[in-house]
């Protein structure tokens, strides 16, 4: 019965992921076939004379109206859809605050990301994706650092774990392999979810062990220890650097596929790089891109997951432990554990659960 409603929650969440991909195109194709795009220009030249001020009202409107066209979509698959099948514990208040502060959040964050994109297009046309290519690499790198100490506490409250015995072992364990932790904490998952996780996030002094209080509350010592050893396995696999050096490479041939691809268009249209009535075509370019290294993307993080499933299996020594808090995380996130390999391949950035299991079961039968 579990299986046949994972299957059926995943099917629904799949077909949420593709309806919204073709809404995407769907947006950027009328927007630019239909003329739309230049009307907005043409309103946002109106509006000032500054062009960073121009990109910014232009972005702004398109931006409101893909939030508007999107919304419904977002507001099925988050909350919806969530306590269809007794996944969220929100309110239909406590969903839309969670979304407000999300949205500020990411106001921000794309605010920075697109001004230096535009003043890099409009002042340095032949060399602005080089120059994005390397913001984002620095801005990657800072995010991984400050996200644990700025963004994660807008969204959760986070506490010293209170359980002494716990929070003993895990430090023990981080030693064993000489990682230098800030500190062990819990913070309210269940507020908004009865799905468990847990993660080692941050960088430097800001690195940390973060625990959802839905884990605490249904898995036992051994198996978190289990669970931890796994997110240690990407810190000593260097799975944090390894992963933000091939996002850069993927980021760098795309931006310069891009680049090429929008050039050859401005040359047929006759646009400046700059030109608000272009860009959308710039965006999708970057549509099109996603769609492709979306999947390698995956297939990286898939690998890393393996090999961090295989160093959690040697570092505890209870390969049966660990399997068994797979497939209690499983169950609890109403994760399918045997997807069609297709999807698995596309859409997953962690194996499906069978495939991790069978592999750990092959290793160390």
């Amino acid at each position: 019965m579990k299986s046949e409603l994972s299957k059926k929650y995943n099917r629904i969440k799949l077909i949420v992921s593709i309806t919204s991909l073709l809404v995407d195109l769907f947006f950027w194709l009328v927007v630019i076939l239909s003329g739309f795009a230049g009307k907005i220009a043409d309103i946002s030249y109106s509006q000032a004379s500054n062009p960073l001020i121009q990109f910014l009202i232009f972005a702004a409107i398109l931006g409101g109206i893909y939030f508007l066209i999107n919304f419904p979509l977002s507001f099925y698959s988050g909350y919806i859809l969530e306590h269809r099948f007794s996944l969220s514990n929100q309110t239909l208040a406590g969903w839309f605050r969670e979304q407000m502060k999300a949205a500020l959040v990411g106001l921000v964050l794309a605010g920075v990301m697109i001004s230096i994109f535009y003043i890099l297009l409009w002042k340095y046309p032949d060399y602005w994706w080089f120059g994005l290519w390397l913001f984002i690499l620095v801005f990657s790198i800072l995010l991984s650092r400050l996200a644990p100490v700025l963004l994660f506490p807008i969204f959760y409250k986070f506490t010293p774990l209170d359980d002494p015995d716990l929070r003993n072992r895990i430090k023990s364990f981080a030693e064993k392999y000489d990682l230098n932790i800030s500190g062990v904490y819990q913070f309210d998952l269940s507020k908004n979810t009865r799905k468990a996780n847990a993660a080692f996030t941050g960088l430097g002094k800001s690195r940390r062990v973060i625990l959802g209080d839905t884990l605490l509350n249904h898995f036992n010592h051994d198996e978190i220890e289990t669970i931890f050893a796994h997110e240690v396995g990407h810190y000593v696999k260097k799975h944090l650097v390894r992963g933000i050096l091939v996002s850069s490479i993927i980021s760098f041939i795309g931006l310069f596929l891009a680049f090429t691809i929008y050039e050859s268009i401005l040359g047929y249209l006759g646009y400046q790089p700059y030109n608000l009535e272009a860009i959308p075509y710039l965006a999708l370019i970057f549509y099109f891109y996603s769609l492709i290294s979306g999947p390698i993307s995956n297939w990286v993080s898939r690998r890393f997951e393996y090999q961090a499933d295989r160093f959690a299996v040697e570092s505890s020594g209870q390969p049966g432990v660990y399997q068994n808090s797979l497939k209690k995380l499983a169950d609890l996130n109403l994760a399918d554990e045997s997807p069609h390999p297709v999807i698995e391949f596309l859409f997953y950035s962690h194996p499906s659960i069978s495939h991790r299991i069978e592999k750990i079961s092959g290793e160390y039968a």
